[in-house]
C-alpha cells in the first residue's frame, strides 16, 4: 500500500479446505465441483450483503458462479428511515426493499446461520425446524450489528431498540397506548404519579437513532395531540441521555450544537456524559444518581458487530472481524467480510499517530461501498475483472429533526435547517435501491404534508417480540466465546 503502514497479517493457520460432504447433521449441498459451477454464499442481507450480490450479478456472467444469500427475511431494510417508521411519518413495508426483484440470479435462503465451518467449508441454516447445511467456495460474511447493551441491570428486559422493523412497529404503538392509558387516569396522587411515568419518553444515545426518534417523535405528537381529551404534546416529558459529551459526534462540534439547541428549544432534558446505571418495569437511574419514572426506555446507545464473528475462532479487533485492505479475511481461503461486523482498513484516513490505519466507521455508506467493491473483488478471484483494495472517504452524514429542521455534511459544507431537510430526503431517495420504494416514501412525505398525519394504534407487535433479545435475535446465542453465534 502507498503512502500507508500495512498491518501485520495474523499467523492462523487452518486445516487445508476440503469440499463438503455428508455429515453428521444430514445431507449437505455441496459447493461447486466437478461439472458445477463455483458457490458464492452471502450470510446476510444488509446494505454490504446486498450490494455484494449486486456487484456480483454485475461483473459474473450467467452461470459462472451460483450465489446463494442467507437472510432471515425476504426483504433489505433501509434501516436509516426507522424513526420514520416509528413515528408513522412513512409505512414499513415501503422501507422494505424486496431481494428476489432485483436479485434475480439469486438463490435466497431464508433462516439463521447456526454453525459456520471453516475446515469443512460448510454453514448450517435453521428455519424453525427445517435445518440446511451448504457447502460453499466463497463465503462473505456480512451480518451487520446489533444494538450494544452493555453489563446494565434491568435493560435486556425494559429497553426497546430502534434496529428492526419490528422495534420500531412497536415502539409506535407503545407510545399511543402509554399516551391513550396517561389521558384516561383519575385526578388522584396515584392516577398523577402513573400519568407523569406514562407521559415520560427517556432515550438512551444521542447518535443517529436516539437524537432522531426524539426530534421526530416530538414533532409527530404535536400534530396528532388532538386524539386525546386531557393530554397536549407538552405534557410529555423526553429525556436523552448519552455517555459522550455532545450530540451527533459524527457530524462534528457546529452541527451537533445546532441540534442540542433544537432539542432544548422543544424542551428535551439532554443530558450528556450521563449514562443508565439500572432499569426496572418502573423507571431508570441514571449515573447520576436521577431516578426517574417512565413506561418507554428506547435504546440506541451505538452498535456491536453480530455475535457470529466471535464465535468463528478468527481475529477480531473492538467485535468486528479482521479483514486485508481487499475484504478478504487473512488465513482463510475463500472467507471475506464487509459491513458493520468488519473491521476494514480505511485507507482513505491514513495512518494515526501510531502508525496504524484506523477502521472504517460501522456506517451504512461504508457497508454499501464495501459490498459493492467485495462483490467485484470475488469476481476478479473468480477470473473476471480486477481486484482492488477498499478505499473511500464518507461523502457526509445527515440527520432529520422533524419538521423543517436537519443537519447535513454533504462534502464538508455544513448545511441546517429547510436546506439541510431537502439535502437529507434527496439523500434517503437517492440511495433507496427500489424505484417503487422511492416513490412510495416521496408520496408518504407528500401525504405527511398534505394530509393529517397517521394516528392509528395497531397493536400488531407482541410486548415480547420487540424485546432486544427477540427483536434482534440475540436470545438464540449461547454463552460462551467459544459458542456458534447465529445470525
Amino acid at each position: 500500500m502507498t503512502g500507508t503502514t500495512p498491518r501485520r497479517r495474523p499467523s492462523l493457520r487452518l486445516p487445508r479446505p476440503r469440499r463438503a460432504a455428508e455429515g453428521r447433521d444430514g445431507e449437505v449441498d455441496p459447493a461447486g465441483g466437478a461439472g458445477r459451477p463455483p458457490r458464492v454464499v452471502v450470510v446476510g442481507g444488509g446494505f454490504a450483503g446486498f450490494y455484494a450480490l449486486r456487484s456480483l450479478q454485475r461483473h459474473l456472467p450467467r452461470g459462472r458462479a451460483e450465489l446463494l444469500l442467507v437472510n432471515p427475511n425476504d426483504y433489505f431494510l433501509y434501516s436509516p428511515l426507522l424513526p420514520e417508521v416509528a413515528t408513522g411519518v412513512v409505512e414499513a413495508r415501503h422501507i422494505a426493499v424486496s431481494l428476489r426483484r432485483p436479485l434475480r440470479r439469486v438463490r435466497l435462503v431464508l433462516g439463521r446461520v447456526q454453525d459456520v465451518d471453516l475446515p469443512e467449508r460448510t454453514i448450517t441454516v435453521r428455519r424453525g425446524d427445517l435445518e440446511q447445511r451448504f457447502g460453499w467456495d466463497h463465503l462473505v460474511l456480512t451480518p451487520g450489528s446489533i444494538t450494544r447493551q452493555f453489563e446494565i441491570p434491568g435493560v435486556p428486559e425494559h429497553a426497546r431498540g430502534l434496529k428492526t422493523l419490528v422495534e420500531a412497529v412497536y415502539l409506535r404503538d407503545h407510545l399511543l397506548e402509554q399516551l391513550d392509558l396517561a389521558d384516561a387516569q383519575p385526578d388522584t396522587t396515584e392516577g398523577r404519579a402513573a400519568r407523569a411515568a406514562m407521559l415520560t419518553v427517556v432515550a438512551v444515545g444521542a447518535g443517529y437513532t436516539g437524537t432522531e426518534f426524539v426530534a421526530q417523535a416530538h414533532r409527530w405528537l404535536t400534530r396528532i395531540e388532538r386524539r386525546w381529551d386531557h393530554t397536549r404534546a407538552r405534557d410529555v416529558r423526553w429525556v436523552l441521555v448519552d455517555v459522550a459529551p455532545a450530540v451527533l459526534p459524527e457530524l462534528g462540534p457546529q452541527l451537533g450544537d445546532h441540534a442540542l439547541g433544537v432539542l432544548r428549544r422543544r424542551g428535551v432534558d439532554v443530558r450528556l456524559n450521563t449514562s443508565v446505571r439500572s432499569a426496572d418495569d418502573s423507571g431508570v437511574v441514571l449515573t447520576d444518581g436521577t431516578s426517574i419514572a417512565t413506561r418507554t426506555l428506547v435504546w440506541g446507545a451505538g452498535v456491536v458487530a453480530s455475535p457470529l464473528v466471535g464465535g468463528l475462532g478468527l481475529p477480531t479487533r473492538r467485535g468486528r472481524l479482521v479483514t486485508d485492505p481487499d475484504l478478504s479475511v487473512p488465513g482463510v481461503e475463500g472467507l471475506w467480510a464487509a459491513g458493520d461486523a468488519a473491521a476494514v482498513p480505511d485507507l482513505a484516513a491514513g495512518p494515526g499517530d501510531d502508525g496504524e490505519l484506523p477502521d472504517t466507521q460501522p456506517t451504512a455508506q461504508h457497508a454499501q461501498r464495501q459490498g459493492t467493491a467485495v462483490g467485484r473483488n470475488i469476481a476478479a478471484a473468480l477470473g473476471f475483472g480486477t481486484a482492488r483494495e477498499y478505499r473511500h472517504r464518507d461523502l457526509g452524514l445527515v440527520a432529520d429533526l422533524g419538521g423543517f429542521d436537519a443537519v447535513a455534511r454533504p462534502l464538508g459544507i455544513r448545511l441546517t435547517g429547510p436546506v439541510a431537510k431537502l439535502v437529507t430526503r434527496g439523500y434517503h431517495l437517492l440511495v433507496l435501491p427500489s424505484v417503487s420504494n422511492r416513490v412510495r416514501v416521496a408520496l408518504d412525505w407528500a401525504f405527511q404534508t398534505l394530509l393529517p398525519p397517521d394516528e392509528t394504534q395497531l397493536s400488531v407487535v407482541r410486548e415480547e417480540d420487540a424485546r432486544l433479545a427477540s427483536a434482534q435475535a440475540t436470545a438464540i446465542y449461547g454463552p460462551g466465546e467459544e459458542r456458534r453465534s447465529a445470525v
